[in-house]
């Protein structure tokens, strides 16, 4: 059971990696723009955030079973639409749908995690779900980008809407939803929603929310919608060719929530080494960034070891479990998933709009230069100085 769950999961973390590969197609047969890129990479992240808060309530009262049936329909549809999408519009409502559908792939998993085996087991078990849920992201590097190169972007969409049924129907079969909580099923959705925006008020959850709109979102942002221009175009490699380097980046962010499962230290130390993760992880990107001379190797290692690094996220979901009660669960994780991804989501767009910018002025979008980024600064504050009402 815990496997079919952990397939849906593979196929929403498909989704939501899969821009990185079709994006330069879409922009071509479409006529986009960098910021319109950022905001079809970030639909998805959009709709998936906004409706976790109220996955986590339904998950907390119903179980994840008929939750995720019944919303990872609506994903396949999505998936329909996108790959026979005849303008943006309708690719960016097939987007909404995907991150709508896909919304309680992993809650779902963690939910009957937290139900099923005992608390010292959580982290540990994460960590092998996480990875194993990775191998979404693996189909989304080479495998898709030579369906991209040989057939078109719209095949790759079509072939993840074949195996997504297929998913779907394994988990409608077999899946059995653990014993409700008597204090769950007792709720109505008013209090449960009360009791959820209670936990707004908890003195950790500002720092766990920011922290989680942060660190996920540097990761997704490079490994779903950059890693490809910036091999694409600072080394000129071809669209397969970057499929390998998002592949190795895949594999490393597989294997590396394993790892911080297996070393996750006592909660003393856990955000401690949250920290240094998120720290080391800024660092990294940032050199990858700095747009410098060097050999594709260099690339290609940095890019390994963000992903390498990556794993610490891991011990972000377990510092959740553990700062809050067992029967908020659902909704405390939920909470923090919906941090997330707005995260990513926001990110997206703002980095699709920055690229947009620097491009127009002949620079390099991927890390322009200072004198660039005060011009970009300059410019935004000053049409908020203007667009801003007088006082008389």
């Amino acid at each position: 059971m815990l496997a079919a769950l952990t397939s849906i999961f593979a196929m929403s973390q498909a989704y939501r990696t899969l821009p990185a590969i079709v994006a330069n197609a879409i922009e071509t047969e479409f006529h986009l723009s960098a910021e319109a890129i950022g905001f079809f990479a970030g639909a998805f992240h959009l709709s998936f955030g906004l409706m976790q808060l109220f996955v986590g309530v339904a998950l907390d009262r119903y179980g994840p079973k008929w939750k995720v049936c019944a919303f990872f329909s609506l994903a396949v549809l999505g998936a329909i639409i996108c790959a026979a999408a005849p303008n943006f519009a309708l690719l960016n409502a097939g987007q909404v749908l995907l991150g709508i559908g896909s919304a309680p792939a992993f809650l779902a998993v963690l939910v009957f995690t937290a139900r099923t085996y005992p608390p010292k087991r959580f982290t540990s078990i994460s960590g092998y779900i996480t990875s194993v849920g990775g191998l979404g992201m693996l189909a989304t590097a080479t495998p898709l980008a030579v369906v991209v190169q040989v057939w078109s972007w719209r095949a790759s969409f079509a072939l993840l809407a074949i195996a997504s049924l297929l998913a779907l129907a394994v988990t409608f079969a077999i899946v059995r939803d653990p014993a409700s909580r008597t204090a769950a099923s007792n709720e109505t959705l008013g209090s449960a929603f009360k009791q959820a925006a209670l936990l707004f008020k908890a003195p950790q959850t500002a720092g766990i929310l920011v922290l989680g709109a942060i660190t996920y979102s540097s990761f997704l942002a490079l490994r779903g919608l950059w890693i490809v221009p910036l091999f694409m175009q600072r080394h000129n490699f071809t669209l397969v060719e970057t499929g390998n380097v998002v592949l190795l980046l895949s594999t490393a962010m597989l294997l590396s929530p394993i790892i911080f499962g297996r070393i996750d230290p006592n909660p003393r130390w856990r955000r401690s080494v949250i920290v240094g993760g998120a720290l080391v992880s800024a660092l990294l990107i940032l050199i990858l960034g700095w747009a410098a001379p060097r050999p594709a190797t260099l690339d290609i290692a940095l890019t390994l070891a963000i992903g390498l690094v990556s794993g610490f996220i891991i011990l972000q979901y377990a510092d959740v479990r553990a700062s809050y009660s067992a029967d908020v669960a659902g909704r405390a994780l939920a909470i923090f998933t919906m941090a997330m991804f707005l995260g990513v989501a926001l990110v997206q767009w703002l980095t699709g709009l920055v690229a947009g910018f620097f491009i127009a002025r002949g620079s390099e979008p991927l890390f322009p230069g200072p004198r660039d980024v005060g011009a970009f600064v300059g410019r935004r504050v000053w049409r908020f100085r203007c667009a801003a009402p007088r006082v008389h």
